[in-house]
């Protein structure tokens, strides 16, 4: 046996997909007394700037950008107890197909295996028993997190660690409850067109389909303040519209699918830690 406290690794792409998330299940487990390390992979310099100017408009300064959100970062995992937060430092790629996903530095064009072996470094130093990226599409096509969710496997291939490994999802039943709330709280929300719903249908997985459903309904008053610790970036988080209570009501439980597991947990679980404890 060791004396090595448990320790849950989150790789996500920029400053708040931590709160988004996992928020939850690292103020949780950092309840529990598990080591919680939080790995960032780029600044965030593609985020609104103050006073919500958008990148590639006069005044948006990536560098000042990204210096804010890291003040952002660190509040936001003081709020959700995180332990240890790690940041490569990557530039923010912005969203599928904008210039930036090419500039020089950018993390979409930084060689897989680069990113890999610095992530790969931190797994040897931390021994994560349990680790949490997205899915092969980044959850919803984000080049950052699809760089995110390629590092970290190709990490894993790296070390000759065996943690259990998550990707975060979202039930296809949540999914279409949340579409319906945004027009709620969101009343000038243009419809979609079909194109675009049918893409967003794609999101997530059936219910059947998800191994891991962990209750965080006692710790969503956290996640709802570390998701308002990212105030700049407050336009593009359209929870922090519901208030608290209600994002309490909502936001209570966060979904996973299992990857990888020596375990032998049966699933469905309800622990990203079953078998481990």
């Amino acid at each position: 046996m060791t004396d090595r406290p448990l320790t849950l690794m989150a790789v996500h792409a920029h400053p708040d997909d931590e709160a988004t998330g996992t928020g939850g299940v690292l103020a949780r487990y950092a309840a529990e007394g598990i080591r919680t390390v939080l790995v960032t992979c780029t600044d965030g310099g593609c985020g609104d700037g103050p006073g919500g100017v958008k990148p590639g408009d006069p005044g948006h300064d990536p560098a000042a950008v990204a210096s804010m959100r890291r003040q952002e970062l660190e509040a936001s995992c003081d709020v959700l107890g995180v332990s240890d937060l790690e940041m490569l430092d990557y530039a923010d790629s912005g969203m599928m197909g904008w210039p930036s996903n090419d500039a020089p530095g950018s993390f979409w064009r930084t060689p897989v295996e680069e990113g890999a072996a610095r992530l790969a470094a931190l797994m040897r130093h931390y021994r994560p028993d349990v680790v949490v990226t997205y899915d092969e599409n980044g959850f919803y096509g984000h080049p950052d997190h699809i760089q995110a969710h390629r590092i970290t496997m190709a990490a894993l291939e790296m070390t000759a660690l065996t943690p259990k490994v998550y990707w975060t999802t979202m039930p296809r039943s949540a999914m279409e409850r949340f579409g319906k709330i945004m027009h709620e709280f969101h009343e000038d929300m243009p419809e979609q067109d079909p194109a675009e719903a049918a893409a967003l249908a794609e999101i997530g997985l059936p219910d059947d389909e998800i191994s891991t459903w962990v209750d965080t309904t006692a710790f969503s008053g956290q996640k709802f303040d570390a998701l308002a610790a990212h105030a700049s970036q407050g336009e593009n988080i359209v929870f922090l519209r519901m208030g608290k209570e209600r994002f309490g009501e909502l936001m209570g439980v966060e979904t996973f699918v299992r990857v990888q597991d020596a375990t032998g947990a049966a699933v469905p679980e309800n622990d990203l830690f079953s078998g481990l404890r």
